[in-house]
């Protein structure tokens, strides 16, 4: 019992280690409050997401041997969230060289005040870097409407081994109005 104890309040530490300073970074162009462990970088390019050119936000840092990113972009057409939502999961994989299935281990993710959508999931996948070196993705994807548009979002984290407890504490740290 004693090891036990003492394994959880390591875990618990883990999450909580100076090197993860965390506060909470609001995004109003997407309607989300994030909470990273780091000062974030921001940037926004031109992507094609199910056919549709759109425009990414992206705000992200480093921290504890960890990378910890969240995108967001408007979909004018709400019949292509699904297939938008698909793509973005796709190019992530393939990025990471993991292909469409490669172990991905995926569960349904919808945190309040998103759509119901069988493509809003939580993915843990190994990967590797562009150097080669081994990577764990753990990512969520979902969406929700805005008005006329639909608001797509993905958020994950990249770290060498899997840190399912930093990962938790992140996706947590998502909040919709």
């Amino acid at each position: 019992m004693k090891w036990t104890l003492t394994g959880a309040a390591a875990l618990l530490l883990a999450g909580c280690s100076p090197a993860l300073n965390w506060r909470t970074v609001p995004l109003p162009e997407a309607d989300l409050t994030v909470t990273l462990p780091c000062k974030p970088d921001q940037a926004t390019r031109t992507v094609e997401l199910a056919g549709a050119p759109v425009e990414l936000s992206m705000v992200g840092c480093d921290a504890d041997g960890a990378t910890f990113a969240v995108s967001h972009a408007a979909l004018a057409d709400p019949a292509q969230v699904g297939a938008a939502l698909t793509h973005w999961r796709a190019a992530v994989l393939a990025r990471l060289r993991a292909g469409a299935a490669a172990g991905a281990q995926d569960a349904p993710y919808a945190p309040r005040g998103t759509l119901p959508l069988p493509q809003s999931v939580r993915t843990v996948v190994q990967g590797q870097r562009p150097d080669g070196s081994a990577v764990t993705a753990q990512a969520v994807w979902f969406a929700r409407a805005a008005g006329p548009q639909m608001r797509l979002y993905h958020a994950v984290v990249y770290t060498p081994k899997p840190r399912p407890e930093v990962a938790d504490q992140f996706f947590a740290g998502l909040a919709l109005p």
